[in-house]
């Protein structure tokens, strides 16, 4: 249980990280303070007094209290001694995220860089948590996957101060759009765009979607899913796109699809496109409780070409997506931006861009012609 002073201590040391607190700027007085965490003066001091001792305040005799200048503090400047890249992403042990990490790590051990890894969970508490211990360790370079990218992110100003202390970052997978940073991504609504279109040349009309729509990569690869039935002059069912988010992903998509398969034989979808593999293993499992064979009762996409989709009895269908190349490629990028800050390496001539991985189609045992399918089950 934390004490009083830590919890002062704490938000001083937070709004000094995201930037609330500029460099040199006085902080409310103990009063102020005192007023606002409902503690006494006594609480008050001990918390400032261990910030000052620390070099994250410093105090003017009648002035007042301001927030230190941590530019130049030698714990932050890691130039000439420890190379360090922090990796952040949303999960690190679950579905293709080591492939991801392997990748990236590889490269920087290689290039005599230490590296840290950290998850959000896809959680914004926790990103902040993160945000503030690789603003206050001695980082040269962060490689970031963003938290539940395509909702409002209340830690934009974190990322506002890691660019005042001028160490580079990118974002892999997605990217917050407000900062505009250099990202590698894939073209998830390309993606999206190929799943739907191939059941559709499949001669599938009735076709469900499970989509997971706190990420961009999920809103993207909706709109690409969307684009190809406009494109191909097919009716969507605006039922059949089911929408969910990160906490809901092992429940909410399970419930709604045995809920489509109760009904008639005529109603009943004929084919399912994935947010990713992970969720098409998990709908297999649904599929085998109601005793549907696939792809002879139903087709089913994935996305990611995860190792997932090789492992079960149905080879899954899905989308490429580079994985290791990704995570190599950001390793690369971060090592450059380091080396040019640092002025080991002229600037190039060429901006550095962010890199768009084009996914392609990976045709498996787990889609089949329309027509084929009600041959097989007449």
């Amino acid at each position: 249980m934390p004490t009083k002073y830590d919890i002062v201590k704490q938000e001083i040391k937070s709004r000094i990280l995201d930037g609330t607190f500029q460099p040199h700027q006085k902080i409310p007085s103990e009063s102020e303070l005192m007023k606002q965490f409902e503690v006494s003066r006594h609480t008050v001091r001990i918390a400032i007094g261990e910030l000052v001792n620390k070099g994250w305040l410093y105090r003017e005799q009648g002035a007042g209290t301001f927030c230190a200048d941590r530019t130049h503090n030698k714990r932050l400047s890691s130039v000439g001694s420890q190379k360090n890249i922090a990796i952040v992403t949303t999960f690190i042990s679950d579905y293709i995220f080591p492939s991801i990490i392997r990748g990236a790590e590889s490269f920087l051990s290689k290039h005599g860089y230490n590296v840290s890894l950290f998850s959000t969970n896809n959680d914004h508490d926790n990103e902040r948590r993160v945000l503030e211990k690789i603003l206050t360790e001695p980082f040269e370079g962060v490689i970031v996957e963003p938290t539940k990218s395509a909702t409002s992110n209340p830690n934009i100003n974190y990322y506002l101060n890691i660019e005042r202390l001028n160490i580079p970052y990118i974002m892999v997978n997605a990217f917050y759009d407000e900062l505009e940073p250099l990202s590698i991504t894939i073209n998830d609504q390309k993606g999206g765009y190929i799943q739907a279109e191939h059941l559709i040349q499949l001669g599938h009309r009735n076709i469900v979607s499970f989509f997971k729509t706190d990420d961009l990569q999920g809103v993207k690869r909706m709109k690409g899913f969307i684009k190809a039935h406009r494109n191909h002059g097919v009716t969507i069912n605006p039922n059949g796109i089911i929408t969910y988010n990160s906490s809901e992903k092992l429940t909410k998509p399970k419930e709604v699809l045995t809920k489509l398969l109760d009904l008639d034989r005529d109603s009943r979808p004929t084919a399912i496109v994935c947010y990713n593999d992970e969720l098409a293993i998990t709908l297999l499992d649904v599929l085998r409780e109601k005793n549907l064979r696939v792809p002879d009762d139903i087709s089913l996409v994935g996305f990611d070409n995860s190792f997932m989709g090789n492992l079960t009895e149905v080879k899954l269908t899905t989308i490429t997506h580079p994985q290791s190349k990704l995570g190599e490629t950001a390793a690369n990028m971060i090592v450059d931006l380091v080396k040019e800050k640092n002025g080991q390496q002229k600037k190039s001539a060429e901006k550095v861009q962010s890199v768009v991985f084009e996914p392609s189609l990976i045709v498996r045992s787990s889609t089949a012609e329309l027509n084929l399918r009600k041959k097989v089950t007449k």
